[in-house]
């Protein structure tokens, strides 16, 4: 297992099942982990089970002062940050002509423009480090859209465009930027489909299955780790052969 020792982690999104397994992945890697997200007592329970490196930071990333705040507490608390991972995700599915601008805003917001403002206070950081790593979840989606969800398609291709610009200005500092994009992945998204819909979904899954969270936080955690320091720029597709990119 790579060894993150030393390096401080944010991870948002992190009341959900596949924040939760990023969390643990770096956790189990040495690395000291701050967690973010909307719900705190999930937040609180889940730092309990650990017996030490791992923080709760509860923000709620629709905010914009609180968003902009979120990485100077971690560092004042923490000492610094070396690892973002932007998971945190939502969705407000509607078709085009029903699409609401509050559902259109609502998505963006979290999902990028969030992305932008962490990543902004965090390379400042990492920049003087001379070392970062900066991991944002995509989705399948972003990559070859989906009937009904034009806000959340929209904003997962363009993180992928923004990684890739920011990956190009930061390179030469040590410091790589790079996106994971899930398949169908169970977690709290897809529990909502019925066995009709998860079926055929897994019917058009070559390897038969859906992906696990613990898949995904295995990306991540190469990713973040000084193994990687070649790869930037990128997007890595965890779905089975659902989509080859």
């Amino acid at each position: 297992m790579p060894s993150l020792e030393g390096k401080v982690a944010l991870i948002t999104g992190a009341t959900g099942a596949i924040g939760q397994a990023i969390a643990h992945a770096l956790h189990a890697a040495q690395a000291t982990v701050a967690i973010s997200g909307t719900r705190r007592e999930v937040l609180s329970e889940f730092v309990s089970t650990f017996e030490g490196n791992m923080h709760s930071f509860p923000c709620n990333l629709r905010d914009e002062d609180a968003t902009e705040k979120l990485i100077p507490n971690v560092e004042q608390t923490l000492g610094s940050i070396d690892i973002l991972v932007n998971n945190a995700g939502v969705v407000r599915d509607g078709l085009l002509m029903r699409l609401s601008d509050e559902a259109w805003d609502h998505v963006l917001s979290v999902n990028l423009n969030a992305p932008f403002r962490l990543m902004r206070a965090a390379v400042k950081s990492m920049v003087g480090q001379r070392w970062g790593r900066i991991i944002n979840i995509s989705s399948i989606v972003g990559a070859i859209g989906n009937a009904g969800q034009s806000n959340y398609a929209a904003s997962k291709a363009g993180l992928v465009g923004f990684s890739k610009s920011v990956a190009a200005e930061v390179a030469s500092r040590g410091i790589t930027v790079n996106c994971v994009a899930p398949g169908f992945i169970d977690s709290a998204m897809t529990e909502t489909l019925t066995e009709e819909q998860r079926q055929r979904f897994i019917d058009a899954v070559p390897v038969r299955r859906s992906g696990t969270p613990e898949e995904v936080a295995a990306a991540v955690l190469f990713l973040a780790s000084p193994e990687a320091s070649y790869i930037t720029g990128q997007t890595i597709h965890i779905n089975g052969g659902l989509v080859m990119m």
